[in-house]
């Protein structure tokens, strides 16, 4: 099934059936059949099994991808050996070297890799990460912040540098990249500012770890009315000054900004798609 959209990557963990299931009326745009950390190693094997049967009944209602467990751990190559052959993408976490890269690509026979990005080298070699057969990219905040040494804030700050560099590198590959997690499942407040943050560093959507989270995430990627109103405007106003600058609102429109306004508007009928 083609991927149409990036803006919710709703992960559920590879041994529960019961809840695969369920995840075609919540209108993700993609769904993630989780073998890596929402599994336990004693229930590695047995997940792989119930993963692959879930995405056969998944991937006709919504695209369908299988998290395997990193390269180098010791359930990788059976994960790649057990993944059926119907699915949108492969998602690969702490991705960390082109050398590494290669080697996914040739176990996975080229299949769509959604790559993540989640260590202080994984981010600081991005670039070269983020190329064929990569097709999507995701941004591992807890990990990354483990792998660095550092403390884990709610301002995010921490995280500040790595979310721009993962977000520049998937823009030069024309690729769209997926923001971190929100844990704190309750808080809608915080899902929505790291979404929205995420958005205007470039970010196409965000990973969800629940249900309610991807009407967020629906919501935080997709312009508002209001921005979608004075986008229209603005345009407007800059068409009838014929390209020339112009004053609107107090604001400078020259035709960088112009371009923004197309941006929001694209983006509109993008989310309407």
């Amino acid at each position: 099934m083609t991927i149409r959209h990036w803006r919710s990557l709703l992960f559920v963990p590879g041994n529960r059936a019961d809840l695969a299931t369920k995840t075609p009326r919540y209108g993700a745009d993609l769904v993630v059949l989780d073998l890596e950390d929402a599994v336990p190693p004693a229930a590695k094997e047995s997940a792989r099994h119930i993963a692959a049967e879930a995405a056969h009944l998944l991937t006709t209602q919504v695209p369908t991808c299988i998290r395997v467990n990193p390269p180098g751990t010791p359930w990788f190559d059976d994960d790649v050996a057990g993944l059926p052959g119907d699915l949108a993408a492969v998602v690969v976490p702490k991705l960390e070297s082109r050398g590494q890269l290669a080697q996914v690509a040739q176990a996975l026979e080229d299949r769509p890799v959604v790559a993540g990005i989640e260590t202080v080298r994984g981010v600081l070699e991005a670039r070269e990460l983020l190329r064929a057969p990569v097709v999507a990219c995701y941004f591992g905040a807890e990990d990354y912040v483990a792998d660095l040494g550092g403390r884990r804030t709610e301002s995010n700050l921490e995280l500040l540098t790595a979310r721009a560099l993962v977000g520049m590198a998937a823009r030069l590959a024309r690729i769209p990249a997926l923001d971190m997690v929100t844990l704190d499942l309750h808080d809608e407040e915080r899902f929505l500012r790291e979404a929205k943050e995420a958005c205007a560093m470039g970010y196409a959507g965000k990973v969800c770890i629940h249900p309610r989270q991807v009407s967020l995430a629906r919501q935080a990627f997709a312009p508002s009315p209001g921005e979608i109103d004075r986008a229209r405007r603005l345009l407007a106003a800059f068409e009838e000054a014929g390209g020339a600058v112009v004053a609107f609102e107090g604001q400078m429109v020259d035709e960088v900004v112009a371009a923004q306004a197309r941006s929001v508007l694209a983006a509109a009928q993008n989310s309407d798609a």
